[in-house]
C-alpha cells in the first residue's frame, strides 16, 4: 500500500510526533503532583532515561505509548500497511530497548513502574498508579488487561 502522503508531508507529520510531554506523560505528572509525590524529570544517567524519577523512592515511571512500543492491546496490535517491514523491526527494537533498559534499572535497585497509556481510560487508574508508586512491588506493569 503506497502512503497518502507526499513523502514532504509525511515527514512533517513525523517531525511532529512528539518524544517528551506526551499527553500521557503530562496525565501521569499530573496525578502524581496531585497527590503530593515528587519527582524529577528525564532521569538522566539513568538506563533508558525514564520520564519520571522519584529518587527517594527508588523508583521510576516508564509511559509508554501502545503503538510506538509494541504492547499487546488492540491499539499496540495494529500493523502498519506502509512500509510495514521497516516499522515491525523499529516497534522490535523498541521492545528490546526497553525490556534492556527495565532489566538494568531493576539490577540497579530501582522499582519500576511502566505505564501503557491504553490503562490510563480506566477509571481507576489514578489509584492503580498511585498505589503502584507507594507500593512494594519491584515491577509493576499498569495496563488495560492484556500485556
Amino acid at each position: 500500500m503506497t502512503d497518502v502522503f507526499t513523502p514532504e508531508k509525511r515527514s512533517a507529520v513525523m517531525r511532529r510526533v512528539k518524544g517528551k510531554d506526551t499527553t500521557p506523560e503530562l496525565a501521569v505528572r499530573r496525578i502524581l503532583r496531585t497527590a503530593g509525590i515528587g519527582y524529577r524529570l528525564g532521569g538522566a544517567g539513568l538506563p533508558g532515561k525514564p520520564d519520571v524519577v522519584m529518587k527517594g523512592r527508588r523508583t521510576v515511571v516508564l509511559v509508554h505509548g501502545c503503538f510506538w512500543h509494541g504492547h499487546h492491546c488492540p491499539r499496540g496490535s495494529r500493523q502498519p500497511k506502509a512500509n510495514a517491514d521497516y516499522w515491525t523491526a523499529k516497534i522490535d527494537r523498541n521492545r528490546a530497548r526497553d525490556a534492556a533498559n527495565a532489566e538494568a534499572l531493576l539490577a540497579s535497585g530501582w522499582r519500576v513502574v511502566t505505564v501503557w497509556e491504553c490503562a490510563m481510560k480506566a477509571p481507576d487508574f489514578a489509584d492503580r498508579l498511585l498505589g503502584a508508586v507507594r507500593g512494594q512491588a519491584t515491577a509493576v506493569a499498569l495496563s488495560s488487561g492484556a500485556s
